[in-house]
C-alpha cells in the first residue's frame, strides 16, 4: 500500500500564513494538506483553504478533516464547490465529512430536525454523489428535492468521498456509502477492527472500498501533552489513556504510525497538539515523515 502523510491545519495556522505552509509542503513532496471545520476560530474555511492551496500548487492534494455535512449546507451547493475544486486540481480533492461538529459550541450552526441528523446525513450524501456523477439530477427525498439539477461540467475523475466516525452506525454508513474512512481518537487495535468492520459492511452492500482508503488523524506534541488536550481526550474517550491516543513527541508518533500500518491503515493526517508555530511544525513534519512515504 502507498503510505502517505498530510498536515492537518487548525487555528494555529492563520489565513495569512497559509500560502507559506502550502508552498513548503508542495516543495517538500508532502502528500496533502487538510483543513479542519473550525467556525468559531481564526482558521481558514475548509473550502476556501482548499481553493487557495490548489491554486498555488500542481501536485499537493487537499482535503477536509472533517467538514460537517448535515445542516448548514445544501448538498447541491457542496457538489458545486467540489466540482469547481476538482476542475482546478483534478484528482487532488479529498473531501471527508462528519456527522456533527467536534466543537460543542459550534453545533448550533449545523441544525437539523430533532432526531434526524443521521437520516439527513445519509440523504445529503446520496444527493451529493448524484450531483457529482450525472447531469441532470432529479431527486425527491425526505429532506431535499431537486428537479433537473446540474452543477455544470462534472469532474473528469470521480471525487472520492471519505467519512469520519467511530461508532458502529458510522461504520455501517461508510461501508454502504463512502469511498474511504478517516478516523480519529482510536488506538491501532481499534482502528484495525474498524477497518475490518467497514470492509465487511461494504461487502454486504455489494461494494468494495480500496484497501489504501483507510486513514487516521493523529496529533503530536512537543514533549508534553497540553492540559486542554488531555481534558478533551478524556471527555471523548474516558476509557483510554490520552497518551495512547496523542503522541507526546515525534518518536512516539513514529511508533504509533507503525502500529496503524500493521493494522492496515495507510493514510495519515498529522496535526500539532496545541498551539505551535505553523511554519516550524511544517518543517518538522517534512523532516520526520516525508521520508517515510513510499
Amino acid at each position: 500500500m502507498k503510505i502517505r502523510f498530510g498536515v492537518g491545519l487548525g487555528p494555529e495556522t492563520r489565513p495569512e500564513r497559509l500560502p507559506g505552509v502550502v508552498d513548503a509542503l508542495e516543495e517538500a513532496g508532502a502528500d496533502s494538506v487538510w483543513f479542519s471545520e473550525l467556525v468559531y476560530s481564526e482558521a481558514v474555511d475548509p473550502f476556501i483553504g482548499m481553493a487557495v492551496a490548489l491554486a498555488r500548487t500542481s501536485r499537493l492534494k487537499v482535503g477536509t478533516s472533517v467538514a460537517v455535512l448535515p445542516g448548514g449546507r445544501h448538498p447541491v451547493l457542496i457538489a458545486k464547490q467540489l466540482a469547481s475544486l476538482a476542475a482546478i486540481g483534478p484528482k487532488r480533492v479529498l473531501p471527508a465529512f462528519g456527522l456533527r461538529s467536534a466543537t460543542p459550541a459550534e453545533r448550533d450552526v449545523f441544525t437539523v430536525p430533532d432526531g434526524q441528523r443521521a437520516a439527513v446525513f445519509d440523504e445529503s450524501l446520496q444527493l451529493l454523489r448524484a450531483m457529482l456523477s450525472r447531469s441532470p439530477v432529479d431527486f425527491d427525498g425526505q429532506f431535499f428535492s431537486v428537479s433537473g439539477a446540474s452543477v455544470g461540467a462534472l469532474p473528469a475523475a470521480p471525487v472520492d468521498i471519505w467519512l469520519g466516525g467511530a461508532a458502529p452506525a458510522a461504520f455501517r454508513r461508510i461501508g454502504r456509502l463512502a469511498d474511504g474512512w478517516l478516523g480519529s481518537f482510536l488506538t491501532p487495535a481499534e482502528a484495525g477492527r474498524a477497518r475490518e468492520t467497514i470492509q465487511a459492511e461494504a461487502a454486504a452492500a455489494g461494494r468494495e472500498i480500496e484497501p489504501d482508503h483507510f486513514g487516521i488523524s493523529l496529533a503530536v506534541a512537543d514533549g508534553a501533552l497540553p492540559d486542554r488536550l488531555i481534558a478533551a481526550s478524556r471527555a471523548r474517550r474516558p476509557d483510554v489513556d490520552p497518551a495512547d491516543l496523542i503522541a507526546t513527541d515525534w518518536a512516539q508518533l513514529h511508533r504509533q504510525i507503525d502500529g496503524y500500518v500493521a493494522a492496515g491503515l495507510s493514510k495519515f493526517v498529522i496535526r500539532p497538539a496545541g498551539a505551535t508555530d505553523a511554519e516550524a511544525f511544517t518543517a518538522r513534519f517534512v523532516s520526520e515523515l516525508v521520508p517515510r512515504q513510499n
